[in-house]
């Protein structure tokens, strides 16, 4: 069949045609996501007036929430609903919260008796995270699980596939950043998180649109089961599956404003996983495979700390463009939210580099093991906030420091990152046994929730409180560098530990690469 034809059978450019249609569903949710993502803490501090420890709280929950949803999204799907019914609905739930953010309300004042902020803008603000949060859940885990339907088992062209698609999901953080990070800060909130809204809009008509080149790829396994009643006259299990979702929004809508409870939930959580999992590991493996996966938990482990450094762009590294930083680049002022784009670029820049890097050494014999890859990873995160203390160093006659430093910081953590986060993944389908693959990548996503919460934690070291002024904030710099000082020596530590353990790491893999 002709790659030009627009039948929903056949390929298009030497890959299926439902290809395109995820990628650039893929492309608008994380255009929406990414849009608010570097707005939020500004929004925060600079709108509402929060401090800074208050609106890293709420960035904290938020972001450790959504890394752990699509776990239980991804659940709900297989079992139930099915892939495209998950996509569908976590998109409108998207388009909801994201347009739901552009309501500001009125701007927070001082007054003589404290901060007056509008509560009315807040509460919704805060259904929105939750909306938000609900909606990737139920999104982002399934549209990568209709692209590996799309291909038969044993295509070739499936890791070139997923390829594409991952590339959509940088076009769209690195476009979201620039364009809704310069429209919220310079025509305010609403316009960027508007625009955020709109995109997801636009990608949901697209997914929608696109439905007869997915070739029936993600429906129920069990449609019929679906429209059985549960106990309620008229309501059927499907619709049961919705009404729970949105009984999910409304406790998120009150976790998210709990960060002390949010924590406590995630120390519960990975307590009883470590549990679980030392239990399996003693019952149900044997020799080898309990070696594997023992291997497995420690990599899964390390990645908080790879995780706490690197989720630092939101929250303390954006703080640091908008106080501490000249912003000019060639010539051009940024807004502080748009410095998060530069690992967008640097990802889809590097990205191929990587990959015939580890190939060439491969073909040598010299390619690192996983665990030191994860070593090298960890390392050069913490060298990232190495750039940022020693470019404190110089600020200029304003007091601030030269924007290529932050840009250097960003460089290292995405080289870091394709160490790590892609080789990672490679490792749960590699390590794991088959009948814990799910779970096990249930866990990596648990580690990058706790990560995230842990990150906000230890941003506040440099937490500025709410009555802060400019005046205030000239001491702004030496708490920032004390803060980064601390992640240097905290990565180059981790690093350097998982570096060491890497030869007895190598040995418990028994020949896995």
């Amino acid at each position: 069949m002709s790659t030009t034809s627009s039948s929903p059978s056949g390929d298009l450019w030497g890959h299926p045609k439902g290809l395109y249609i995820c990628f650039a569903t893929e492309l608008w949710e994380r255009f929406s996501f990414y849009g608010m993502k570097y707005l939020l803490l500004l929004y925060l501090t600079k709108y509402h007036l929060f401090s800074d420890a208050a609106g890293l709280g709420v960035l904290g929950s938020y972001a450790s929430l959504v890394y752990a949803m699509p776990v239980l999204g991804g659940l709900v799907a297989d079992r139930f609903i099915g892939m495209r019914k998950a996509v569908t609905f976590g998109g409108a739930l998207l388009v909801l919260g994201h347009l739901g953010m552009a309501v500001e309300g009125d701007a927070a004042r001082q007054t003589a008796d404290g901060i007056v902020r509008d509560d009315g803008a807040l509460s919704i603000f805060y259904l929105s995270l939750a909306l938000i949060v609900v909606g990737v859940g139920f999104l982002k885990p399934n549209i990568s699980t209709v692209v590996g339907k799309l291909y038969p088992e044993g295509d070739v062209r499936r890791d070139a596939g997923f390829t594409i698609f991952y590339m959509g999901i940088n076009i769209g953080a690195f476009a979201a950043t620039l364009l809704c990070g310069w429209l919220g800060e310079v025509y305010g909130w609403a316009w960027g998180f508007g625009a955020a809204g709109i995109g997801m809009l636009i990608g949901l008509i697209f997914f929608q649109w696109g439905q007869p080149f997915l070739l029936g790829h993600g429906e129920p396994k069990d449609p019929g089961r679906l429209s059985q009643p549960v106990g309620i006259p008229g309501l059927t299990l499907e619709r049961a599956i919705y009404l729970g979702s949105f009984v999910m929004v409304a406790v998120i809508w009150q976790l998210v404003q709990l960060t002390d409870t949010v924590g406590t939930l995630l120390d519960v959580m990975s307590l009883a996983v470590l549990a679980g999992l030392t239990w399996f590991l003693f019952a149900r493996c044997n020799k080898v495979e309990r070696e594997r996966m023992f291997v497995l938990i420690v990599l899964t482990l390390s990645t908080v700390i790879f995780w706490a450094l690197f989720e630092q762009a939101a929250g303390s590294m954006t703080l640091y463009a908008d106080r501490v930083t000249d912003k000019a680049l060639f010539g051009v002022s940024l807004t502080a939210a748009q410095f998060g784009a530069a690992n967008s670029f640097f990802i889809f820049s590097l990205a191929p580099v990587f990959a015939l890097l580890w190939t060439r050494l491969g073909k040598r014999g010299l390619e690192p093991s996983t665990p030191v890859k994860f070593s090298l990873g960890i390392a050069q995160a913490g060298l990232g906030f190495g750039a940022l203390v020693y470019g404190a160093q110089f600020p200029n006659e304003a007091g601030v420091v030269s924007a290529w430093w932050l840009i250097c910081a960003y460089l290292l953590h995405t080289t870091g990152e394709l160490c790590l986060s892609p080789v990672g993944l490679s490792a749960v389908t590699k390590l794991a046994v088959p009948s814990v693959v799910g779970v096990m990548m249930g866990t990596w996503f648990l580690a990058s929730a706790y990560s995230s919460y842990v990150a906000a934690q230890i941003a506040t070291i440099a937490a500025q409180p709410a009555s802060a002024t400019v005046a205030d904030s000239a001491d702004a710099l030496a708490g920032y560098t004390e803060l980064f000082s601390q992640l240097l020596v905290i990565g180059l530590a981790g690093g350097a530990v998982l570096l060491i353990l890497s030869p007895l790491l190598k040995k418990l893999m028994h020949g896995v690469r």
